[in-house]
């Protein structure tokens, strides 16, 4: 009795690939957005303030040493910066123009969302 080899079918090879590939992507997730931090500067009476210096800090000491910020920028006119790409945590925030900064309040933001854009005010007097 003669034997002929059996031939698989190439869609059942085809579906197995599709199989095997597809659930490694679901075992972690594409982050498709990265984590963001917007900025919008304005002053004591709510007038959004161009050219302001924004230093983002990882730590308290670091932020009241005015060393090591992790990442710094200057806003538009329109008074706002976006910080791109940057770690879910919390951060210190140090915003100065001319003889006006944000110390008294606003010096820390709360943990940002992972993947999201993230928004804050911070006023300056």
């Amino acid at each position: 009795m003669m034997h002929t080899p059996k031939i698989i079918n190439s869609n059942i090879i085809l579906l197995f690939i599709i199989g095997f590939f597809g659930s490694s992507f679901l075992l972690k997730p594409v982050q498709l957005i990265n984590t963001s931090l917007t900025i919008t500067v304005r002053d004591e009476i709510g007038n959004t303030v161009a050219g302001a210096s924004i230093k983002l800090f990882d730590t308290e000491e670091n932020y009241n040493k005015e060393k090591n910020s992790i990442a710094e920028g200057v806003t538009d006119a329109k008074g706002i910066y976006r910080f791109k790409k940057i770690k879910a945590n919390s951060y210190f925030v140090l915003v100065k123009k001319d003889d006006k900064d944000n110390a008294g309040g606003g010096e820390k933001i709360g943990k940002l969302e992972e993947g999201k854009f993230n928004k804050v005010t911070i006023v300056i007097q």
